[in-house]
């Protein structure tokens, strides 16, 4: 079963890619599916792609979910 993870986009590109930071793991991904997504936002990934943007708080408390169970974030804990 794949999931989608929250990330804060550190940096937009023209391009229609963005740099995340996902539990302290950088990766680059599409934001074609989420135009309205900004430096600074929330979204989240699934795939390589943003599927949705979102609040912080809820960003927050699903990261907190997901360090409650380390198999699911691997070793970037």
């Amino acid at each position: 079963m794949c999931l989608a993870i929250p990330a804060k986009i550190t940096t937009l590109e023209e391009d229609g890619l963005a740099t995340v930071d996902i539990l302290g793991v950088t990766r680059q991904i599409s934001v074609d599916l989420t135009p309205q997504a900004t430096e600074g936002d929330y979204v989240l990934v699934h795939a390589g792609f943003a599927i949705e943007v979102v609040d912080q708080q809820f960003a927050e408390e699903t990261i907190d979910l997901i360090k409650q169970f380390p198999e699911l974030a691997g070793e970037n804990l």
